[in-house]
């Protein structure tokens, strides 16, 4: 066995064994096991890990509720203060989007809550049937209108809350403006918490791109380990959504402070890092020194205190013995780089760093360019929102038609287990939400006996909401504990039932729901994710093409622009791909067709993250015409055997030896994709043969009962 060193793409990574002779090439990068959706105790009961406790959001949630509920039971009416207690659950959302921005985001939070409420309340008036339709619509429309507008967690459910419990407040079609006013009041409550954090103005900013320096050193951690794939995922996402962050503050007296400008500059200088590490995670099958780790990880603190970033000459041992244009070389340069820009200070950074200067993207995404998107055959958004509408509404239709007496708790806990995305998924919601609730229960009904006063009822259901908030992210089963008792006592504040009764019902009501939910993952779209899978892989490779081929082709000159869209576009594809495939491998049971796909969609990662950090490269040495026709052929091929589901017919790959790693993933992506079809055909002849047998079989019965 022979043991070379990787010439081609790094200075000095130490020795590799090839496992064969030197024409073999350098050894590739061990793929990630793929992801795993399970239900088992650990995923019932066990905490999310690297989740933080949400303390912040759990004192705002409380304050919100105690403040909107205290204020309506005391100046108008004990009955209708469950609706601004709820109405006030906007300061859930948009927890970590600028200030500017988040004031009108919320604002219209707060007129979707207003209207939910107007809705229900004018619904009820009529019929309860009509109440029911209600909530499913409006279960419909604000998940379709969450997602398609990107609002943060808690998405639907809030919106399905108080458009229920306006279905129960007492009242005719005349108190239906009291109602709504009752709701705007307390999410102008929410609003007002929400907004109390503006002392840091700029907190959720700095934040942003400090989280994507921790997810740089994620990345840097993880190389040489078989976690490499998914921290290679994590640090873009966390990129992404710094710059979506950054570009949401860039208000009209802000973009041109010396401030915006130092924090969008060391934003380009972690995206520009992540790229630079991209070849090094696919070069490399060694962890990185702990040095080069530690200072990524420190760089996050100095994103708000330059006087807290690491001395740039502590790389200097790091580079020694490295060749300077070797990859490892070239993103300690960067981090040294970066180092520098975050010791200034904002004056200083605005004279000496032209990075933060200049924006190429707008501020606002365009909101009906968005919803249009949603509707499209591409988009998993539409399905998901139909499944949502039509399972709510026949859950609700179902509870009143077999006399369920709080029929929209069960369209509300169906709206609950549907946002688990997935079979799986939702599978394990439908048992930690009745677990939960069954728990949760005995506490609310223990407290309900108690005869508590009121005020007492206000500071327990504002406790009750913000322990929800606290453990609702690390696990849903804890959260349904808490949720419940504070269900409770706004239920039975906005209408008093006998106590035995009403946690009988909510018991039943939960369980229901929960099946009902289930069984919309189950029979409604449930393979949408699993045959968008394919045209997502494809789109990836389709925005992929242009950033090789355009940086690699000498008669092109790419403008900053133009770099920055196909940066953007690229690093959407790849999460959206991510995304796509999470969500297909735990839709039961065509997850068992899904899986297979794993080192397709690794090897299309790979691929794509490789044209992204191609596109980091100032001045990339230039390939013959010959060579970058065929790399373009290439591509070509890749997109239509997997728009034509057939085996690739790719030839011989030219030698890139500037970017050897893009030909290593091309071949690895041609051939996990014919295995994988090799696999479908396969199934296909197995389901064939299984077909025959069966008609076999029954033309055998045939002729014995004729016998």
């Amino acid at each position: 066995m022979e043991t070379v060193r990787d010439l081609g793409t790094t200075g000095n990574t130490g020795a590799m064994d090839l496992g064969g002779s030197r024409e073999e090439g350098p050894r590739r990068v061990e793929v990630a096991e793929r992801p795993r959706h399970r239900v088992d105790l650990k995923a019932l009961f066990g905490l999310e890990p690297g989740t933080p406790w949400a303390w912040a959001t759990a004192v705002r949630a409380a304050v919100a509720m105690i403040v909107s509920f205290s204020l309506v039971a005391t100046l108008i009416d004990p009955r209708l203060a469950t609706l601004a207690a709820l109405g006030s659950m906007s300061v859930l959302y948009e927890r970590n989007t600028p200030y500017a921005y988040r004031s009108a985001a919320l604002a219209l939070v707060g007129l979707g809550f207003v209207a939910a409420v107007t809705f229900g309340s004018l619904a009820s008036a009529f019929s309860p049937w009509a109440a029911v339709l209600a909530i499913g619509l409006t279960a419909g429309l604000a998940t379709w209108l969450c997602a398609a507008w990107r609002v943060d967690k808690p998405g639907p459910i809030f919106f399905v809350l108080v458009s229920t419990i306006s279905t129960i407040v007492p009242g005719g079609p005349a108190d239906v403006p009291l109602h709504a006013g009752v709701a705007t009041l307390g999410a102008a409550v929410g609003w007002c918490v929400s907004m109390t954090g503006a002392v840091r103005a700029r907190h959720p900013e700095y934040q942003a791109v400090s989280e994507a320096f921790r997810q740089l050193g994620a990345l840097l951690r993880a190389v040489g380990s078989p976690d490499l794939d998914h921290a290679q995922h994590q640090a873009s996402v966390a990129v992404a959504e710094a710059w979506r962050i950054v570009l949401l503050a860039q208000t009209r007296g802000y973009r041109g402070t010396p401030e915006a400008a130092r924090l969008r500059s060391l934003l380009r200088w972690v995206s520009d890092i992540h790229l630079a590490a991209t070849q090094v995670c696919m070069a490399r099958n060694e962890p990185l020194p702990d040095a080069a780790v530690g200072f990524a990880d420190r760089m996050a603190a100095a994103v708000a205190e330059p006087s807290l970033a690491p001395d740039p000459d502590e790389l200097d041992e790091l580079r020694r013995g490295l060749r300077p244009r070797s990859l490892e070389a070239r993103v300690y340069n960067l981090l040294g780089r970066a180092a520098v820009a975050a010791r200034r200070t904002p004056d200083e950074a605005d004279r000496e760093d032209e990075r933060g200067s200049r924006l190429h993207d707008e501020r606002y995404p365009a909101l009906w360019g968005a919803l249009r998107s949603s509707l499209t055959g591409q988009s998993l958004i539409l399905p998901t929102a139909l499944r949502m509408w039509i399972t709510v509404t026949l859950a609700g239709v179902l509870g009143l038609w077999i006399g369920l007496d709080h029929y929209y708790w069960v369209a509300l806990t169906t709206t609950s287990v549907l946002q688990g995305g997935n079979v799986v998924l939702t599978l394990n919601r439908s048992l930690q939400r009745s677990l939960g609730t069954m728990l949760g229960v005995l506490f609310g009904a223990l407290l309900l006996t108690q005869d508590l006063p009121l005020a007492a009822v206000v500071v327990l259901a504002g406790l009750f909401q913000g322990l929800t908030q606290l453990v609702v992210g690390r696990n849903f089963f804890y959260g349904s504990v808490t949720l419940t008792p504070m269900a409770l006592l706004l239920s039975y504040t906005a209408m008093p039932y006998p106590i035995e009764q009403l946690a009988q019902s909510r018991i039943v009501d939960t369980v229901v729901g929960s099946l009902l939910g289930l069984a919309g993952a189950l029979l409604l779209w449930r393979r949408t994710a699993a045959t968008r899978l394919p045209q997502t892989i494809i789109k990836v490779l389709e925005t992929a093409r242009p950033c090789v081929v355009e940086m690699l082709d000498q008669d092109v000159h790419m403008s900053p622009q133009r770099r920055y869209e196909l940066r953007r576009d690229m690093r959407a594809a790849l999460v959206s791909l991510r995304g796509v495939y999470n969500s297909a491998v735990g839709d039961l049971p065509r997850a068992r067709a899904t899986r297979p796909l794993w080192p397709v969609v690794v090897a299309t990662q790979r691929t794509g993250y490789l044209a992204l950090s191609a596109l980091q490269l100032e001045s990339p040495e230039p390939v013959g015409t010959i060579t970058l026709q065929r790399v373009d052929l290439a591509f070509r091929e890749l997109i239509s055997s997997m728009e034509e589901r057939r085996t690739p017919r790719m030839g011989a790959l030219p030698r890139l030896p500037a970017y050897p790693r893009i030909n290593m993933e091309l071949r690895a992506l041609s051939s996990s994709m014919t295995t994988a079809v090799a696999q479908d055909e396969r199934a296909a002849q197995k389901e064939a043969a299984r077909r025959a047998q069966r008609e076999r079989r029954r033309a055998q019965k045939d002729v014995d009962a004729d016998l």
